[in-house]
């Protein structure tokens, strides 16, 4: 009976996608939930190996300024 429930919820959520945003916008949609590839946490350690936290400051603040400030 859970089943039955939950393919329900699903197709109707689904029907509800589809209708609210079309077919391209709900995949779109639906792609921001895949799990991707690889190991993030073993590339994030290689990205920022030796990298301080006041270094990152500095990369945000400076990408702030060349992009005209922040989008607050």
């Amino acid at each position: 009976m859970m089943n039955a429930n939950l393919n329900t919820i699903r197709e109707e959520g689904f029907r509800i996608l589809v209708n609210g945003l079309g077919t391209a916008g709900t995949v779109n949609f639906l792609r921001q939930f895949e799990s991707g590839s690889g190991n993030y946490t073993e590339e994030r350690e290689k990205l920022l190996d030796g990298v301080t936290i006041d270094e990152i400051a500095d990369r945000i603040q400076k990408r702030k300024e060349r992009n005209g400030g922040s989008r607050h």
